[in-house]
């Protein structure tokens, strides 16, 4: 039982980073791959998951493409706990809005802002490893 607990204890420890990043990726998909936006920009958004920000086959909570290293420097996941964004849903979401605001003026590899890919239907990080 105590063995149990203490298994249980360990994963609550490990899940409020997963509900920040997931919702990371609800705002980004809200804000750029809403139902206003073009299809297939959607449809690409929704096969590229997880690696808009993260590098297909590379560990998620180590790796970033280089998207995801330009979040990662105005928005850290620890920063948003679960229960502060069940108790502050308008303020999280301002604040990881203007987190995406600031990363989309950094440049990608090749050139372009990340926010002019976006707006162009493109998906924002070259390296993502995921075609």
């Amino acid at each position: 039982m105590k063995r149990a607990i203490a298994v249980f204890g360990c994963l609550m420890l490990f899940s409020s980073p997963v509900v920040a990043n997931s919702t990371f990726s609800k705002f980004w998909k809200e804000k750029f791959a809403g139902a206003e936006s073009d299809e297939g920009f959607q449809k690409a958004v929704k096969t590229q998951g997880c690696y808009i920000c993260h590098v297909n086959g590379e560990d998620k909570k180590k790796v970033r493409n280089e998207y995801g290293e330009a979040i990662h420097k105005y928005l850290d996941a620890e920063d948003f706990p679960k229960d502060y964004v069940k108790e502050n849903p308008e303020e999280a979401k301002a604040k990881i809005l203007e987190g995406f605001k600031k990363a989309g003026e950094h440049k990608s590899k090749d050139g372009k802002t990340f926010a002019e890919k976006i707006k162009n239907n493109e998906i924002p990080a070259t390296d993502s490893g995921k075609e």
